[in-house]
């Protein structure tokens, strides 16, 4: 082992030691009062099954983390990547294809090795507390097609990339950035009509008192609707939310049914000013340039790097294939995309204030917010007391007392 092999793993090292950091400060942050603004909405027995989720989640978080370190630091010292690339090789296809072989069989493996964690936060944690409505056939369902969603997605990225970085010796960054930016663009576009509907079923909100509601909240924000569905989220779990999806004739706004279920008509109407006010603010545009700016610098150092001997040398590889190089990067990339992800997680938390206030003084039922965002904590079993560093480093929403607190402010105004 050389010392660029010491580097890459010092930089996975690093981060895991961080983020198992935060988990364990999120653990002993616990506290078993009650918030004053919870007492009517949690009882003890609820708040301590709440405090029992985040303990075997964490617990569980920290294991597989800790399983998928000492795994990835065997496969590489063990010579695994030369290993994958022989077999890749050995079908005698040309550069892309053989690319897409190792990347596949490393893809594979990662699957593979997944599968039973998943399934074990799925049949055992989120049974335990009461979420999990999938049974066997829909969780092997949902896998196959994930896989298979996943691996074409991935591999005309990948694709991309490999081909041209081996064929055009200046700017390849900047023709895959433009490429994949274009592809991602579509597969956004094409999403909430093709993808999303192979896991769940979305129909039209029927009319009600509900639809009445946001459709004159919508029509006096001047706000276009394409599309107000409801998703059948209580064949997989218990659990409440609505999202924002898609751009231009594609954009829809979602609600679980579990959502719709347990929540009055103002509250929801709150709840879906909400994610209006994300679109009104920019919020999807301002976090797509955010993405594709990171892809650009990622895919920019990437040219510097790929040809570089010691990034081959340090996954113990004799030979430099390109397609080689580009995974090696993901992880000689760490630290960059830890910042990064840190980085988007802040100002999603931005947003979440921004979008607060913007149903907050549009729709002007702060209270109706509140009694939502409450319902939805309890429902969920969120955490909230979690720990500075972990709402820093990973949280894309504020903690909800403090969201409850800006929402009070602003009212009081």
């Amino acid at each position: 082992m050389n010392h660029f092999t010491y580097l890459v793993l010092s930089f996975v090292v690093t981060v895991y030691i961080i983020e198992t950091i935060s988990d364990l400060l999120n653990l002993k942050n616990i506290s078993n009062t009650i918030p004053q603004e919870f007492e009517n909405f949690f009882d003890k027995e609820k708040y301590a099954k709440a405090q029992s989720y985040l303990k075997d989640n964490t617990k569980f978080t920290i294991f597989s983390s800790t399983f998928s370190l000492v795994l990835q630091i065997t496969f590489i010292l063990a010579g695994g990547f030369s290993y994958v690339n022989s077999l890749a090789s050995s079908f005698g296809a040309g550069t892309v294809l053989t690319g897409l072989i190792f990347a596949g069989i490393l893809y594979l493996i990662y699957e593979i090795v997944d599968l039973p964690f998943s399934a074990y936060s799925t049949f055992v944690i989120e049974e335990k507390f009461g979420f999990n409505k999938m049974n066997g056939k829909i969780f092997i369902t949902d896998f196959i097609k994930s896989f298979i969603i996943k691996g074409i997605l991935y591999g005309v990225m990948f694709s991309v990339i490999v081909w041209l970085f081996s064929s055009i010796e200046h700017y390849a960054w900047l023709y895959a950035f433009v490429a994949i930016t274009a592809f991602e663009l579509f597969v956004t576009f094409i999403y909430p009509i093709v993808i999303m509907p192979l896991f769940n079923k979305y129909t039209p909100l029927e009319n009600g008192e509900l639809k009445k509601s946001v459709e004159e909240y919508a029509k006096k924000e001047n706000f276009k609707m394409r599309g107000l569905f409801k998703m059948d989220n209580s064949k997989r779990s218990t659990k409440s939310n609505a999202f924002f999806t898609g751009f231009g004739k594609s954009r829809r706004i979602v609600l679980f049914d579990t959502l719709i279920q347990k929540h009055t008509v103002e509250e929801l109407t709150s709840v879906l000013a909400h994610e209006m006010g994300h679109f009104k603010l920019g919020h999807i545009i301002k976090q797509m340039i955010f993405s594709f700016v990171s892809m650009g610098t990622m895919l920019f150092i990437l040219s510097i790097f790929i040809k570089e001997p010691w990034l081959y040398k340090a996954f113990l590889m004799d030979t430099q294939p390109i397609y080689a190089g580009v995974i090696f990067f993901a992880f000689l990339y760490t630290p960059m995309s830890f910042v990064l992800s840190t980085i988007s997680s802040c100002l999603s938390r931005k947003y979440e204030y921004e979008a607060d206030t913007y149903a907050v003084t549009t729709y002007k039922h702060p209270q109706d917010m509140i009694n939502a965002l409450k319902k939805l904590s309890v429902d969920n079993l969120s955490n909230l007391a979690p720990h500075k560093l972990k709402v820093f480093l990973e949280y894309s929403h504020p903690p909800v007392l403090d969201r409850i607190n800006a929402i009070k402010n602003i009212s009081e105004k």
